[in-house]
């Protein structure tokens, strides 16, 4: 029965921990959903700014049209500038800093376009048009600041693209040589041989010439017939000394051995 205790209790804490991560879970995925949601409904709330700016920009004539086109310009430079720096950070980390930078520039333009709404509002145009210089010199600043950091960003992304390029011609090219380098796949047994011979050298030569068979060291002299003498075993001492031994005389007598 103890036994049968703790297996039930076992299953009810593993059921127990299946729950907990399964709300986990829930939790995680809809907080996920929530921020892709408010995430493009903030995009689509911007783009829809922006077209209306446009809008004013071309209809509104006078200073209501110059501060929509301002407004607008202002965007356009710091969402390009977020763009490009978004999409190169994952290939390169050091646009994190100039993410820092845009950020900080970010506050300054919400201030500046919070000013700008109110002196749309402005009923009075001497104020408006003493007002306006100011902030468009401002927002220049602003919108110079980040165009700089989307220039620079760019060049940087184009020349990591064409050192990449220059090193990935260089392998190229040294794959190419090496493929047009090839070698026969059986060479001729002339010319083996005769390599080998050079690198035995003179006594290499000679040990070989020793360990031919004997028949072709005799050369010409292989086909001759064998003479008596050779038969004798004469033929291996000199003439001299076999005329010595046949003037010789023998001390036992002719008739003795």
């Amino acid at each position: 029965m103890e036994a049968l205790g703790v297996v039930v209790a076992l299953v009810a804490l593993f059921g127990v921990a299946l729950l907990v991560m399964a709300v986990v879970g829930t939790v995680k995925a809809a907080k996920a959903m929530a921020a892709k949601v408010d995430r493009h409904s903030a995009n689509a709330q911007r783009a829809m700014e922006n077209a209306a700016l446009k809008a004013k920009s071309i209809t509104r004539p006078g200073e209501q049209g110059r501060i929509a086109a301002l407004r607008l310009s202002l965007r356009t430079a710091l969402d390009s500038t977020r763009q490009v720096l978004q999409s190169g950070l994952p290939q390169d980390g050091q646009l994190g800093d100039a993410l820092q930078l845009l950020t900080r520039l970010d506050s300054h333009a919400a201030e500046l376009d919070a000013e700008l709404r109110m002196l749309e509002r402005e009923p009075i145009s001497g104020r408006v048009a003493a007002k306006l210089p100011e902030l468009r010199e401002r927002a220049e600043r602003i919108t110079h600041s980040a165009d700089s950091l989307r220039w620079a960003a760019q060049d940087r992304m184009r020349r990591f693209a064409d050192d990449e390029l220059a090193r990935l011609g260089k392998e190229c090219q040294d794959e190419a040589g090496a493929l047009r380098h090839w070698t026969p796949a059986e060479p001729a047994a002339e010319g083996t041989a005769g390599a080998a011979d050079f690198l035995k050298g003179p006594q290499g030569a000679a040990a070989a010439a020793a360990e031919e068979p004997v028949d072709r060291r005799k050369g010409l002299g292989a086909g001759r017939p064998t003479s008596a003498e050779e038969l004798l075993g004469l033929a291996a001492e000199p003439l001299s000394r076999l005329a010595d031994r046949l003037r010789k005389p023998n001390p036992a007598g002719p008739n003795r051995p």
